[in-house]
């Protein structure tokens, strides 16, 4: 299943080696790692199973500023996020949000340029990473 707005890309590794090769790709880029969120850790806490499934909230305020002065609503979207998970057959990915997706979700309009931008830092960050 891949839905809307959602790029996913197979990692040739384990979901903790794709995420710390994730991370320092976009640290590699001058671009901030925000949060990480280990849901399936979480789960744990709380006596439950969940697979491996991290979340990294990155970016660079230079690029995403515009964009939510342009539309405020962009921020619940922002900043970028990555999963990366292991799916039911042991298959690590990295799903990551179309930023021109977003743009449309959120009606944002003439930020051609500042969009592929970003989406080509996000396909570059999350395909450095998969192909380790």
């Amino acid at each position: 299943m891949n839905p809307a707005g959602l790029k996913r890309f197979p990692s040739k590794d384990g979901p903790a080696a794709t995420m710390d090769r994730l991370v320092a790709a976009i640290k590699g880029r001058g671009m901030a790692v925000l949060a990480r969120i280990d849901h399936a850790g979480a789960a744990r806490d709380v006596g439950l199973e969940l697979r491996p499934t991290e979340v990294v909230l990155f970016g660079n305020p230079k690029a995403g500023t515009p964009l939510m002065q342009a539309v405020q609503t962009l921020g619940i979207d922002l900043p970028l996020k990555a999963l990366v998970y292991e799916d039911a057959d042991g298959k690590t990915w990295i799903a990551v949000n179309d930023p021109f997706w977003l743009a449309a979700r959120h009606g944002v309009q003439g930020a051609e340029q500042a969009l592929a931008a970003m989406s080509a830092v996000v396909t570059a960050v999350a395909s450095e990473a998969a192909s380790g």
